[in-house]
């Protein structure tokens, strides 16, 4: 792969899921061809002239607000249009890491899309609970599960300023028993209505914003980027943002 970019959710087609499982995880550090790196530097300077004033404005407002603080998780869902949305949310919100754990789901097709939110994000697609909830471990991440049980408590009484793994479970089941035992915190929601569950996306709508609101009200903010990483995405923007980015590049190393 010449360019290390995030994979796609956009097609919810179960063999594009595939391809997407294939490809998860990759982290861009710069462009490749032909044995030849152009760094994340370099890349924002040979793309930087292309790129509008407005447009590169609105990519640094962008920057300012991301964090890899807060790292959405949805395991098990069977239906695309629900990791969409959920991804939507996500980016909306500035989380720049989402996990999807497919266990054995079997994806179905759905009319709605991420509607671009999946290029601007860091997906990580597993087969099994235990690696990931192992991963974020390592890294970490606490990990908090909405899940009603006896041993649940409310979300805002949790701390959501330190690193966090959120994670919603499949549509019918809920999450697994193997999550359940990775998890430090089981969270409920507030539900003063009759109703006492929502449906996903609202789940994790409310406690994405739940996170980004403890985060702003403590910090001021919710982005926290370190230089490093600002650098980094803001060339993986710049390619996404520019057409023909690839050919641009080859270009400027002479391949073209």
């Amino acid at each position: 792969m010449e360019n290390a970019s995030h994979p796609s959710l956009l097609d919810s087609s179960n063999n594009e899921m595939e391809d997407i499982f294939e490809s998860s995880g990759v982290r861009f550090d710069g462009f490749r061809s032909r044995n030849q790196v152009l760094s994340p530097q370099q890349v924002e300077q040979a793309l930087a002239p292309l790129l509008s004033d407005e447009r590169k404005t609105r990519i640094e407002e962008v920057l300012a607000g991301r964090t890899y603080q807060i790292v959405p998780v949805v395991e098990g869902l069977v239906n695309t249009g629900n990791v969409s949305a959920v991804m939507r949310t996500a980016e909306g919100l500035g989380f720049q890491p989402f996990h999807v754990i497919r266990n054995e789901a079997k994806f179905k097709k759905s009319v709605r899309t991420s509607q671009g939110a999946h290029k601007w994000l860091d997906v990580h697609l597993w087969d099994t609970t235990p690696e990931c909830v192992s991963d974020l471990k390592k890294k970490g991440y606490q990990v908090v599960v909405t899940h009603l049980d006896d041993s649940a408590i409310p979300l805002s009484n949790i701390d959501l300023t330190i690193p966090t793994a959120l994670v919603f479970g499949n549509e019918k089941f809920g999450v697994s028993e193997e999550m359940l035992r990775g998890a430090d915190y089981t969270a409920i929601l507030p539900s003063p209505g009759f109703v006492q569950s929502y449906n996903i996306s609202v789940a994790a709508a409310m406690t994405l914003f739940a996170a980004h609101d403890q985060r702003t009200r403590r910090f001021g903010h919710s982005g926290d980027l370190s230089e490093e990483d600002k650098q980094r995405l803001r060339a993986d923007f710049y390619m996404r943002s520019v057409g023909h980015a690839e050919e641009v590049l080859k270009r400027h190393l002479g391949l073209l």
